[in-house]
């Protein structure tokens, strides 16, 4: 397989449509069973493989010599790690919020007897917050999306996923790297990102506006959120979001592609959750995220799952690692699957 060449970003204007395509065969790819709508029960994941050089079927994987999952410290920066976390924030200014809350997402102060024992809530004060939003259709497997952290065209369909609470399996291709680059060309015809597979409808397409359009109206109320409908000045503001990590997320380190996709709780407004995508996409590393903004009912979902709610929180199937903390979280993905 060649390795992949120069990123092909599209050039002006940036919003010509491109038919959907359906897909005629199955494509190189596939996801086994999987349903999108998390639950509580223990759900199949995908596979995949690959024909990498860097990828063999001998290769095993397990925890770092005496790894031990950190505490949970909540609203807590690692002192080295700080500068970091402030480049990522960059982009909640830049624009202005969008990916932090899910579609329709309204909040008010109760009285803490209102929230039921058990139930997820933000403490503030004497009160707690509660939290509703408006979802509409979910897809029943998990929507494929091929993109990398650094490309602007790629941000603003990762804030849609988020507002529309969409689970996502995402296949990152960094430049350079061996795997998923290589696939999007087989599948579509050229290196461009972002590139979506709907494996619902076999629908597969180009061009950021249109996977936007195309998701608000299958699976949202049909409208595309302001900060997303505002054409080149979308764009430019989503380049100005990455200025505070600029180069991070967008070039491949060798790693080992493992048999499973990783799972990670997250969603695109947390500057915490941004770190640990970086790496997910310089190692390239498949992973399934299980978004969950603010509003989201999958936040319930993991204060049961887990006993705590904070994001990031990665699940990996390939070693039984389950584990809080973005700073340590990254060390793991680096010593568990760079080369």
């Amino acid at each position: 397989m060649a390795v992949a060449g120069i990123l092909n970003i599209p050039r002006l204007p940036l919003f010509s449509s491109l038919p959907l395509r359906k897909q005629s065969r199955p494509l190189p790819i596939s996801i086994k069973a999987s349903n999108s709508q998390t639950s509580t029960k223990e759900e199949e994941k995908p596979s995949f493989s690959s024909s990498s050089s860097s990828t063999t079927t001998a290769t095993t994987f397990a925890p770092p010599p005496n790894f031990k999952p950190p505490e949970p410290k909540r609203f807590a920066i690692r002192p080295d790690k700080t500068w970091d976390v402030v480049g990522a924030s960059l982009a909640l200014f830049f624009r202005l919020g969008t990916g932090v809350f899910t579609s329709g997402y309204s909040a008010s102060l109760v009285s803490e007897e209102e929230i039921p024992p058990g139930q997820y809530s933000l403490e503030l004060g004497g009160s707690k917050l509660k939290e509703t939003s408006k979802i509409g259709p979910r897809p029943e497997k998990p929507i494929e999306i091929y993109e990398f952290e650094g490309c602007p065209f790629c941000r603003k369909v990762r804030e849609i996923v988020a507002v529309l609470d969409i689970d996502v399996l995402f296949y990152p291709c960094p430049r350079n790297g061996p795997n998923f680059r290589p696939k999007v060309a087989q599948m579509g015809g050229k290196q461009q990102f972002p590139y979506m597979v709907d494996p619902n409808t076999g629908v597969a397409m180009y061009e950021s506006d249109d996977i936007i359009k195309y998701l608000v109206e299958k699976y949202g109320d049909g409208s595309v959120p302001f900060m997303l409908s505002l054409g080149l000045l979308t764009t430019l503001t989503a380049g100005f979001a990455m200025i505070g990590r600029m180069g991070r997320g967008n070039s491949y380190t060798p790693s080992k592609l493992p048999p499973k996709p990783l799972e990670i709780w997250s969603y695109e407004g947390s500057p915490f959750c941004k770190i640990v995508r970086e790496v997910l996409v310089e190692l390239e590393l498949p992973h399934i995220q299980r978004s969950c903004a603010r509003g989201s009912l999958k936040r319930q979902i993991l204060y049961e799952k887990a006993g705590h709610f904070q994001v990031p929180y990665l699940d990996d199937p390939n070693t039984g690692v389950q584990m809080f903390e973005s700073a340590e979280i990254v060390e793991y993905l680096r010593a568990t699957y760079a080369q």
